[in-house]
C-alpha cells in the first residue's frame, strides 16, 4: 500500500489586548480562501496571496479598528507566518528558493525568497501616497515583515517601477504569492532531503 503523504497544514490562534485572530493554512491546497479581516483593501491582498500562491487560507480577525488597522494587518501577517511555519515542517522535500518578476499593467515588482529558517526582509517599495483609499500604504512592509519574521523566509521585495500605487501594492502581494508556490512546493529530486549542506533549515 502506497505511503500516505504528509499533511502541510498549520493552524494558530492568537490573541492579545488589540486582535484576536485565527489563520488555518494548507500548503497544497488549490488557492481558495475564506477571509474576514475587517479591512476591505487587506481582505483583497490577502485573497491574491492566497490565489496565487494557490495556499489554501482560512484567516478571521477583529482587532482594534477604531484606533487604526496597525495592530490587525500587523497580528494577521504575524499569524500568517506562524501558520506556515507550521505547515512546513523541519522543511524536508521543499524546492525552498524562488523568484519572480511579476507585472501588471504599469507596474513590475520582484519578488525572491529563501525558505531558510531565518528571517530577513529587504523592502525596496516606495508608495507615492500616504493611503490606497482609507489604507496606510506603509502597512504593507508592516506585513511582510511579520510574515516573514514568522514564517522563518529571508524574503526581498523590489518594485522596479509603477504608478498606480494599488498596482505596487497588489503586485507585491502576487509576486510573493508567486515565489511562494515554488518555493514551498516538493522536489522530488531532494528525496525528502532537507535542502541545506547542514542537514537543517530550522
Amino acid at each position: 500500500m502506497a505511503e500516505t503523504a504528509a499533511s502541510r497544514t498549520g493552524t494558530v490562534s492568537r490573541k492579545t489586548n488589540e486582535t484576536t485572530v485565527s489563520v488555518s493554512v494548507n500548503l497544497d491546497g488549490t488557492g481558495k480562501s475564506k477571509i474576514s479581516t475587517g479591512v476591505g483593501f487587506f481582505d483583497h491582498m490577502l485573497d491574491q496571496l492566497s490565489r496565487h500562491s494557490l495556499i489554501d487560507m482560512e484567516i478571521e480577525t477583529k482587532g482594534d479598528l477604531h484606533i487604526d488597522d496597525h495592530h490587525t494587518v500587523e497580528d494577521t501577517g504575524i499569524a500568517i507566518g506562524q501558520a506556515i511555519a507550521k505547515a512546513l515542517g523541519d522543511r524536508r522535500g521543499i524546492a525552498r528558493y524562488a523568484s519572480i518578476d511579476l507585472a501588471m499593467d504599469e507596474t513590475m515588482t520582484k519578488a525572491a525568497v529563501d525558505l531558510s529558517g531565518r528571517p530577513f526582509l529587504a523592502w525596496n517599495v516606495a508608495f507615492s501616497a500616504p493611503k490606497i483609499g482609507t489604507f496606510d500604504t506603509e502597512l504593507v512592509r508592516e506585513f511582510f515583515q511579520a510574515l516573514a519574521q514568522n514564517a522563518g523566509i529571508t524574503l526581498h521585495i523590489l518594485n522596479h517601477y509603477g504608478a498606480n500605487n494599488h498596482h505596487i501594492a497588489e503586485t507585491c502581494f502576487k509576486a510573493v504569492a508567486r515565489a511562494l508556490r515554488t518555493a514551498t512546493e516538493i522536489d522530488p529530486r531532494q528525496a525528502g532531503r532537507v535542502p541545506s549542506t547542514k542537514g537543517t533549515l530550522v
